[in-house]
């Protein structure tokens, strides 16, 4: 089932949840709606459920336009972030509701209901639990179940709002490999909000970076995080290292050394700022730096100061400080990512000083006003 928005606007009072949004999502893929809080992802999600009607624009279902149909005839699960189970039910009941409240004529028969709640319990893999209560359950389990709920009534589409926002770290990561695991099993289209960046890049077949009401990019985990349309994309998505600059003509001044930038040939002027991520830095230690320092070098390369050294498993973080300008108090910081084995290597202590090289720069240029 493809699912199609075509312009959708949606305001509350004088604030722009949506500004002219147009997607389509592909049949059978899991998408994730990234952005941070406000960026309209939600309000999207709850427009294609049929939760929320939009001010303008249209909603397709597989080439139907399924604008003013009633969220139950969509033919959607939604599984909400706080879960929504009824406390006083037992887990089998809780599964089985979406089924039992069917209008007569279209329920099935008791037996054949409580034969498919087996089959889903089992395919989330608590069908030990049919017999419990919500508040028995922790909250990886819970969210299971609630999605088990939303697969119980057979959705053509399955729409996902912050599923593991409310869980621990751990549990969110588990939780969220066996999702991207069942997704891989069932093939049913679905489409989950959330703002955790490394969550949308490990689970989607597509990421859609939205924000303020807006649509920045789409593209596979890779594109969006290799290729960032735009530096709020590139801020957004991970740690990322800013230098002030500008262009002209192809060449490209960033902290007083002069590179090549061969894609902003026609460029006549413009302030600039180089985007580099933390990973994407070369670092050599030095034991005294000279005027001379670097000058063979045509790429970008800085001098810096060790001023923070932190391990985290196979990864050093480090954070550097150099001059940023004439004035001796004014320091821009850096962040570097090596891998510890290079760490032994440089054998970096607090104060020492580097030359730092970065293997990819990013430039987004501007207007000077």
């Amino acid at each position: 089932m493809s699912i199609e928005v075509r312009n959708l606007s949606k305001n509350f009072g004088s604030f722009s949840a949506l500004r002219d949004v147009s997607l389509e999502v592909r049949s059978g893929e899991l998408l994730a709606l990234l952005g941070p809080s406000g960026s309209g992802k939600t309000t999207l999600l709850r427009v294609i459920a049929g939760l929320e009607t939009a001010d303008a624009g249209q909603v397709l279902f597989q080439g139907e336009d399924a604008t003013d149909q009633h969220v139950r005839e969509r033919q959607v699960g939604f599984v909400f972030q706080h879960y929504a189970l009824f406390r006083n039910m037992t887990i089998m009941e809780n599964v089985a509701f979406g089924l039992r409240v069917r209008p007569k004529k279209f329920r099935p028969k008791d037996v054949e209901i409580r034969e498919r709640v087996h089959q889903l319990l089992k395919l989330v893999q608590l069908d030990w639990l049919a017999d419990r209560y919500p508040h028995q359950l922790s909250g990886g389990q819970r969210q299971r179940i609630a999605l088990a709920r939303a697969l119980a009534v057979e959705p053509k589409v399955l729409l996902l709002d912050e599923p593991f926002g409310a869980l621990d770290a751990r549990v969110r990561k588990e939780l969220r490999a066996w999702l991207r695991r069942l997704h891989d099993d069932m093939h049913i289209t679905s489409v989950f909000v959330t703002h955790d960046q490394e969550e949308a890049l490990e689970v989607a077949d597509r990421v859609v970076v939205m924000n303020e009401g807006r649509i920045e990019q789409i593209g596979t985990p890779d594109e969006v995080y290799e290729h960032p349309a735009s530096p709020f994309v590139y801020e957004f998505l991970g740690k990322v290292n800013l230098f002030h600059g500008r262009l002209h003509r192809g060449r490209a001044w960033i902290g007083g050394v002069e590179i090549d930038a061969p894609e902003h040939t026609e460029a006549e002027e413009l302030e600039a700022i180089a985007y580099v991520r933390p990973h994407d830095i070369e670092i050599e230690r030095v034991s005294a730096l000279s005027p001379g320092d670097g000058e063979a070098d045509t790429g970008l390369r800085l001098a810096a100061e060790v001023s923070h050294v932190l391990a985290i498993g196979p990864v050093v973080r480090l954070e550097l400080m150099r001059d940023a300008g004439t004035d001796i108090e004014q320091k821009e910081l850096i962040e570097v990512e090596i891998t510890k084995e290079r760490f032994r290597e440089l054998k970096l202590v607090r104060g020492d000083q580097v030359l730092i090289k970065p293997s990819r720069v990013d430039l987004f240029p501007r207007q000077i006003h």
